[in-house]
């Protein structure tokens, strides 16, 4: 028998009726009825440049051949004029999803004596990837409004010792939209270069913010950039990302690549018209995010004890708190997948405030937000008195 490891996963729950966490998402995969906010996926692009040379390449067959095992050159240097990096001694490697530039930063940059420091909430599977390589994650938690929500250089600076190796920084943050200042980056890149750490930047919900600045401007020799067309892009089923850096460091975790025969060659072609065409879509994009966050919140206002802690949010989530509004969000969230809306209560991404909300997404056609908003309120009011 295999002996369990210390980094298993914390096992999802399962909605009623399923008997694997598999087996609940292909059937909401499966279900065209079915609104998708459960995992901020990008909805929002119709047919369009990005699925016509996606066509075109399974057309002439592409796929029968694999392409170049780092990303295809013209890629990677769109990715770096994208980031306006392009000026800097940069390298580039393409992934198959930001996620597997995650782990791969994790697996080179740590050593088993190291510490990293995450928050709560965020993105667990950072946390997971940690413990894999570290001696342990100091998960600190940030669900407060003296901190704005997110982790500060102050919070780090308090948690902060000499065995420190690592800072993950997912900016804006899932789930909260929470985003960072020019001022808290340059102080985040202080540290960095004072404590000879490095900061793995995740920037996968950059372009939805209003104002976004790049750890790597400021400390380049201590910043792994990790990059995602699954959420701007709206290709989160093709895996495609990539993790920027300097020559030095990108060279070492070269070493740690076991995906030696190349990122996904449709999903390639159609990020390369995805980042040729970005300026005739973005704004259309950020500006139907926008005002489907206006739908939400004013739903949430209608609802007595709910509330947003961080609005607007940076990113395409964010986060309504049910604490004192008298219902569970395991309750909501059962309650709208009934009615073939998909939500997520805050287990998800929060080992300590998880009980407290449901997180949303909202780059999906307006008509769908208010199909939430709506029954938002139902489900409130029915659990309310059930």
């Amino acid at each position: 028998m295999i002996s369990p490891k210390k980094y298993a996963r914390t096992a999802k729950r399962l909605p009623n009726g399923f008997k694997t966490i598999n087996e609940f998402f292909n059937h909401i995969y499966h279900d065209e009825e079915m609104i998708w906010m459960g995992q901020n996926t990008n909805h929002l692009h119709e047919e369009n440049d990005i699925m016509c040379s996606m066509l075109e390449s399974i057309e002439n067959k592409d796929y029968c051949k694999y392409p170049p095992p780092e990303g295809f050159p013209e890629l990677k240097d769109l990715i770096l004029e994208d980031l306006c990096l392009n000026n800097r001694d940069n390298d580039i490697l393409v992934t198959a999803g930001g996620t597997e530039s995650l782990y791969l930063c994790m697996n080179n940059i740590l050593d088993p004596t190291a510490n990293v420091i995450t928050c709560d909430p965020g993105y667990l599977i950072i946390d997971n990837f940690a413990s894999r390589f570290a001696d342990h994650v100091k998960s600190i938690p940030i669900y407060s409004k003296d901190n704005d929500y997110k982790l500060t250089p102050e919070l780090v600076k308090q948690n902060i010792d000499k065995n420190t190796k690592l800072i993950s920084l997912v900016d804006p943050l899932n789930p909260l939209g929470s985003c960072y200042t020019l001022e808290e980056i340059k102080e985040f890149a202080d540290l960095a270069v004072d404590n000879d750490i490095y900061l793995i930047h995740d920037i996968t919900y950059r372009d939805f913010a209003m104002k976004h600045h790049l750890a790597a401007e400021y400390a380049p020799d201590h910043t792994v950039t990790v990059y995602s067309f699954s959420k701007i892009c709206g290709m989160a089923g093709l895996r495609i990302g990539a993790m920027i850096s300097t020559p030095g460091i990108i060279n070492s975790i070269r070493s740690t690549v076991i995906n030696d025969l190349g990122t996904n060659i449709v999903a390639q072609k159609g990020a390369l018209v995805a980042l040729k065409s970005k300026p005739g879509w973005i704004d259309r994009i950020k500006n139907t995010t926008r005002s489907n966050q206006k739908i939400i919140k004013k739903a949430v206002d209608n609802v007595e004890g709910a509330f947003i802690p961080v609005y607007p949010s940076e990113g395409n989530m964010l986060v309504i708190d049910l604490h004192e509004a008298g219902v569970e969000p395991v309750e909501v969230a059962d309650y709208l997948l009934l009615r073939k809306i998909f939500a997520r209560e805050g287990a998800y991404t929060s080992k300590l405030f998880g009980h407290r909300y449901l997180r949303v997404s909202f780059s999906i056609p307006e008509a769908c937000v208010r199909k939430f908003a709506v029954n938002f309120q139902d489900a409130v009011e029915a659990l309310r008195h059930k």
